[in-house]
């Protein structure tokens, strides 16, 4: 009977141990503070979505400090320092082109619209240029429509905006507001309010959720908010690709389906409603909030048409029907949101 309990015991030791190899732990750098909501409400249930739909085999650990600059983050995904790593595209000019296609003003008053579009079209249209294809693409989505935020007076026009100095995160936000008369000073949000404390900045292009959420609402109490967005920004989620390749093909197939499509939905519905508490806390803070007259929006397109057509150029020399894939965009941005499971 003792050796019976003992070969029992040591059954139950092995199979306890065949577990604890099973399990694949993939580690995440993220270079935002733990309370952001990308990363306690987006990356973290996303993570979470992970274990869950591979039912405990990969687990999903978020470093406790970045391992790097944000500008850095899809490289070290790329060369394995992380597994997995988020970013934007427009931390990093002239490496990637085909993201602008979403940060052109008026894309939607939804990022939940804007994002799943943006997946959508990215895999339709985009995709066989290769931006991408020394990582493992995850992700796609972009924030809520980026409004003007500053500490100096309203904003209804390019000569208001005139020698403001204002925080931007690169890409089309930097063309656009240098293009509106601003001095543009190409930070990552993270920088925020140290450049407005010390009076760096006069301001920021945010989306609404980021003023609050980056504790600049009593020094940013302007703010005009411009249907559709200013403008929008992308974001990428990536993995190391030889370590998802290392995955078994039932993983791999578990990640790719709360990923994605579904990722992007996730994303781009925290952000509409923080967005959305975000404008009750300037409200509630007693901040002015005017909206874009007919006459700025009007300067707006004026200004981001050259950019736009400069966009299409360079579609076309990576092989991509721009204006098919920029009307598609559009098109689905401004759809109604249809219910789905993240």
């Amino acid at each position: 009977m003792n050796k019976l309990i003992s070969l029992t015991c040591s059954a139950v030791l092995a199979l306890l141990a065949m577990g604890a190899q099973a399990e694949t732990r993939l580690t995440m750098s993220s270079w935002l503070p733990a309370g952001h909501p990308l990363v306690k409400d987006v990356m973290q249930p996303w993570a979470a979505n992970v274990e869950r739909a591979t039912e405990g085999r990969v687990k999903i650990v978020i470093l406790p400090s970045a391992l790097g600059h944000p500008k850095m983050h899809y490289d070290i995904a790329r060369d394995g320092q992380a597994d997995i790593t988020y970013g934007a595209q427009g931390y990093t000019p002239g490496r990637f082109a085909l993201y602008k296609m979403v940060e052109f003003p008026f894309a939607g008053d939804s990022a939940e619209r804007t994002s799943v579009a943006y997946w959508k079209v990215y895999n339709d249209y985009l995709a066989k240029a290769g931006e991408h294809k020394d990582v493992k693409l995850l992700g796609l989505f972009t924030h809520g429509p980026g409004q003007i935020h500053n500490s100096k007076h309203s904003v209804n026009s390019a000569a208001d905006l005139k020698g403001l100095k204002m925080r931007v995160g690169g890409g089309i936000m930097n063309d656009l507001a240098s293009a509106l008369g601003a001095v543009t000073l190409q930070k990552p949000s993270s920088s925020i309010y140290e450049l407005v404390s010390s009076g760096v900045a006069d301001g920021t292009l945010f989306p609404l959720e980021s003023v609050a959420a980056f504790h600049i609402e009593d020094k940013t109490r302007y703010t005009t908010l411009v249907p559709g967005g200013l403008y929008n920004f992308s974001f990428f989620v990536v993995m190391n690709r030889d370590r998802f390749a290392s995955l078994s093909k039932q993983d791999q197939e578990a990640i790719d389906s709360v990923s994605g499509e579904a990722l992007a939905r996730l994303a781009g519905r925290v952000w509409d409603q923080v967005d959305a508490d975000g404008l009750n806390q300037l409200k509630a803070n007693g901040n002015e909030i005017i909206t874009a007259d007919d006459a700025f929006i009007a300067e707006i397109r004026e200004k981001s048409a050259p950019m736009e057509a400069e966009w299409l150029k360079e579609a076309q020399a990576k092989g991509i029907d721009g204006k098919v894939a920029l009307d598609a965009f559009r098109t689905l941005s401004h759809a109604p949101v249809q219910t789905a499971a993240n």
